[in-house]
């Protein structure tokens, strides 16, 4: 197990099988940068292409297609002391009729970011909020792992490789799981968020730079469908697709395969849990591909022994 400490020179705007940066293990942690969703480094110069620059790829040792790799979330900590975000809701996130009482043309907001007190203050434009705060939640709005085929997938979408899924609870603490559709996995990420509401429903959330650890590991031979998380006190899964209801039709899915795989549930037995317990986080409505998160409350599964995680 070792700590690889690397600096991006370059970035991706697609999630593919690009020549990887660094070679890593099962056990290893990286303690590396993100930039902007716009391109933009901590110094805000600009250095890398729109939209949501990639670092990575990393190449994990004895991934392989029909493998999980595990990513746990160790740190995510804005490096520079500004944000921005858009100020107008996407059109569609409103009735029909109510899209022409959007505001039209509308500056880019700017947020302080006070890193010693985690809070984002709103520093223009003026409004009626005044002197806005919010607390800080950094979070990954865009990563995910090689899909299949050779693909590069523009960043502004999102798959079962994962891709622009603009959760918010990607946070540190976090463990992900990916379906490893080639080999090394070649993990991506980049588009970190000081804060997001659900759905990302202004295009964005506060776009800034982070400092990011991770550690990774590789469950061999059992694949997921579509991207899994779990945190203290959640499992969940992630759908992506357009409508919505397809996305939330993945998500469901992938949790009900998660339970049967892991916790030793029969179909009657997690459809009866879910159809009760289950609770949904409508992730992201703004991109080509939404993003609906099923979540099931640990607690439910008390004395179900999980079988074969990280």
């Amino acid at each position: 197990m070792a700590i690889h400490r690397f600096h991006p020179t370059h970035y991706y705007p697609t999630i593919g099988s690009h020549e990887p940066v660094l070679r890593i293990a099962g056990g290893d942690s990286v303690i590396t940068t993100t930039i902007d969703a716009w391109g933009q480094d901590l110094h805000g110069n600009q250095v890398g292409p729109r939209p949501n620059p990639q670092t990575g790829p990393f190449y994990v040792e004895d991934a392989e297609p029909g493998d999980t790799l595990v990513m746990h979330i160790d740190h995510l900590t804005p490096n520079r002391d500004n944000g921005f975000c858009k100020t107008v809701l996407a059109p569609n996130v409103v009735d029909p009729e109510s899209v022409a009482d959007l505001p039209g043309e509308a500056p880019v907001a700017d947020w302080h970011i006070d890193r010693a007190n985690g809070i984002a203050t709103l520093r223009s434009p003026e409004t009626r909020l005044g002197a806005f705060t919010v607390p800080l939640a950094p979070m990954l709005g865009c990563f995910g792992v090689a899909p299949e085929d050779g693909q590069a997938i523009s960043t502004a979408t999102s798959g079962e490789f994962g891709g622009n899924m603009d959760y918010r609870g990607f946070v540190a603490g976090v463990t992900v799981y990916f379906p490893v559709f080639v080999p090394g996995a070649l993990l991506h990420l980049g588009d970190g968020h000081a804060a997001q509401g659900d759905g990302e429903i202004l295009g964005t959330g506060i776009e800034t730079s982070l400092d990011v650890q991770f550690t990774v590991h590789v469950l061999k031979g059992k694949q997921a469908g579509w991207p899994r998380g779990e945190n203290a006190e959640y499992l969940f899964t992630a759908g992506n697709a357009r409508p919505l209801d397809q996305a939330l039709q993945h998500a469901t899915t992938e949790m009900v395969r998660w339970l049967l795989q892991d916790y030793a549930l029969d179909a009657l037995s997690a459809n009866i849990l879910l159809g009760q317990c289950v609770e949904y986080d409508i992730a992201n409505v703004f991109d080509p591909a939404y993003t609906v998160v099923c979540k099931m409350p640990k607690r439910h599964l008390t004395g179900l022994t999980p079988r074969g995680s990280a």
